[in-house]
């Protein structure tokens, strides 16, 4: 196989639909996603993420724990990870403050269940991950 295969979606459990979906319903448009039916969004290079319930059994997010650790999105610009903030704070969400990661801004938010999206301002060069 040559060509790389593109990641296409993700699927993200929550404890509680109801308690989970307000805040992707502000955040996602935030990020460039449209909702193309109940709880399934995506984007315009046609990644989607899809939600469903966990079982009552399973256990919450774990930061270190084996699994999804974060959900990592580039932002154009510095002021896009402020926009961004802003309006996850005005929705009445909690927000941590931006972090500047050896130039680059970074905004760590996490859902009630404890995952985390990260929305970064990379400096030219920098690498998304290391």
């Amino acid at each position: 196989m040559n060509a790389p295969l593109p990641i296409d979606h993700a699927v993200i459990m929550v404890r509680s639909l109801a308690a989970s979906m307000p805040y992707y319903d502000a955040l996602l448009p935030l990020l460039g996603f449209e909702k193309r039916r109940a709880h399934v969004w995506a984007n315009a290079l046609g990644f989607h993420l899809q939600f469903h319930e966990a079982t009552a059994e399973s256990r919450d997010y774990e930061r270190y724990g084996p699994g999804l650790n974060h959900l990592g999105f580039s932002a154009p610009n510095p002021e896009t990870v402020r926009a961004v903030r802003e309006a996850m704070a005005a929705a009445g969400f909690a927000v941590p403050e931006i972090q500047d990661l050896d130039g680059a801004t970074a905004l760590f938010m996490k859902d009630p269940d404890g995952l985390r999206f990260e929305v970064t301002c990379y400096p030219p060069g920098a690498s998304v991950v290391d």
